[in-house]
């Protein structure tokens, strides 16, 4: 009581010092960092290795085993429960589709760690792994993808949270506009994984089927072409068949393929027969070969040829990484080649739509608080003095999440529109009994100091009930402790300016203008014989 006294003898004084102070705290947003949602340690590492286009999987096995080992000896024995590796491509296309790693050849491989519990963060050891192995293995190529499902699910199928695309009609051109980004992208702070996740120059074999001495044996080109397919990939695509299981009902595909170790030459595809109605000829009759490098795999959005580059973040916020790379977007849109267009996808998308919905979200909540309250009190200039104590809920918040360490995120943003409600209700209490004691005949300093004084005790324990419960929530590291650490940090500021700062508002205002700050008459007359 004796603060508050204090403060309301020299209320212009303090209520301009604690404004000024809330305004320079919300100075502290820049600095907080952003994330879209706060990562989570699942103990697992995911790392997706592609050795140099065109290797054999023979190769990247022994590859995969070699990083393996250096895998061991960066993680300790006590904490590495397995390592799991998934070299080439899936058997089956529905796995390909259900994985977000990228992998379309054989020179890929995905590498699973799972660690057991232990003190030392996941992070510390991916750090230390994204710096030794590529050192180690020149001549392969790493990224770490997000092992934890919560990720996965927030990239939408994508293997980065940075998705640039490049799309246009001539795929060359924008493959040379992409790596004079990508060589910028990579000097981002912040900015780890880098890479283009289309594979060039990949080793091929042309076939060149000559059409004329074809039709001479009655020949076609689509019987060559789907006699090898069905040779090297199976009958599947071109004549899909399926056996039907009498015992349990279930229906099996059945695919001719000829066994690989059966055509590993050049010269045994050559002798791959073409059976036609009239004649069966050999392919090396009718063909030449000439080897010709080809695109490993080529992507489509809107099927417009594309080139992504993917890159993720480390030891920065992903929204500052975001800013960065955007910047550098926009600065080299001039150097676009004619017809192409660069979008920045992925998780930094939704996020920032995300962030905009939430941020117009707490600013209509606040407005509607104060409608809520002008519609209540009958008055504009009290409901003002309640919402007040907002911008320094707002503050305290600013504070909590730069002095743990935290970045904004989506549960950082839903527990300061949670701290909206619990403060403005605390500022009620104490504008509402002020009203009284003013209606009563008081001096508006009398009124605000025994509102102060009466209402310590209530608002003090409704705001101890609220930071209590949220403790446990806020000292965990999971996902959901921005949220507690944005409650408590609000209701500590907001309890302090509920208590000190309105009263010292509510005094000011009722002694500057007095008829507008009295409470308005009923919006309807009641007849006096009523």
């Amino acid at each position: 009581m004796g603060l508050l006294q204090l403060a309301l003898q020299r209320r212009l004084w303090f209520a301009g010092g604690f404004f000024c102070t809330v305004l320079l705290s919300l100075g502290l947003a820049p600095f907080l960092g952003q994330d879209f949602f706060p990562s989570v340690d699942s103990d697992a590492i995911k790392i997706h290795m592609r050795a140099p286009t065109g290797t054999r999987i023979e190769e990247t096995t022994a590859l995969a085993d070699q990083v393996e080992q250096k895998i061991r000896t960066i993680v300790p024995p006590d904490r590495l429960a397995s390592i799991v590796a998934n070299i080439g491509l899936p058997i089956s296309g529905i796995n390909i589709s259900y994985g977000n790693s990228g992998t379309i050849g054989v020179f890929d491989a995905d590498i699973l760690v799972t660690l057991r519990d232990g003190a030392t963060p996941t992070d510390v050891y991916v750090k230390s792994l994204r710096e030794k192995l590529p050192r180690a293995f020149p001549g392969a190529t790493f990224a770490f993808l997000p092992a934890d499902i919560v990720s996965q699910i927030l990239n939408f199928g994508s293997p980065a949270p940075i998705d640039v695309q490049v799309a246009g009609a001539d795929l060359n051109s924008s493959r040379a506009f992409a790596d004079k980004l990508l060589a910028k992208i990579r000097h981002v702070p912040g900015v780890a994984d880098a890479r283009i996740q289309e594979a060039f120059q990949n080793p091929g074999l042309k076939v060149d089927f000559n059409r004329e001495f074809a039709g001479v044996v009655g020949l076609t080109e689509n019987d060559a072409s789907t006699s090898v397919q069905a040779t090297l990939s199976g009958s599947t695509q071109t004549s899909p068949t399926y056996w039907l299981n009498p015992d349990n009902g279930v229906s099996y595909p059945v695919s001719v393929q000829t066994p690989q170790y059966d055509i590993d030459s050049l010269g045994e595809l050559k002798n791959l027969p073409l059976t036609a109605a009239q004649s069966t000829q050999l392919l090396g009759g009718l063909a030449t070969f000439s080897p010709e490098p080809l695109d490993a795999i080529v992507s489509h959005y809107d099927v417009r040829d594309t080139v992504n580059i993917y890159a993720t973040t480390q030891d920065r916020g992903l929204g500052g990484v975001a800013a960065d790379v955007q910047k550098i977007v926009d600065d080299s849109r001039g150097d676009l080649p004619k017809g192409s267009t660069v979008t920045i996808r992925g998780q930094v998308d939704t996020m920032s739509n995300t962030y905009q919905q939430l941020l117009v979200g707490l600013a209509f909540s606040i407005l509607l608080i104060y409608l809520l309250i002008v519609v209540n009190f009958q008055a504009w200039l009290d409901p003002f003095v309640i919402i007040m104590a907002l911008p320094a809920a707002l503050a305290g918040i600013a504070w909590m999440l730069f002095l743990t360490h935290t970045s904004l995120s989506v549960p950082a943003l839903t527990g300061a529109i949670m701290c909206m409600g619990v403060a403005t209700a605390n500022s009620i209490l104490v504008v509402s009994f002020a009203r009284e004691r003013l209606a009563e005949g008081k001096d508006a300093i009398a009124a605000a100091l025994e509102a102060g004084a009466t209402r310590f005790r209530p608002v003090l324990m409704t705001a101890l009930a609220m930071i209590i419960g949220m403790a446990s929530m806020a000292i965990g590291h999971e996902q959901n402790a921005p949220l507690g650490r944005a409650v408590i940090g609000g209701l500590l500021f907001a309890t302090f300016a509920t208590l000190m700062f309105g009263p010292t508002l509510f005094a000011i205002a009722h002694r500057l203008l007095p008829n507008r700050a009295n409470a308005a008459e009923p919006l309807v007359s009641l007849p006096s014989n009523a």
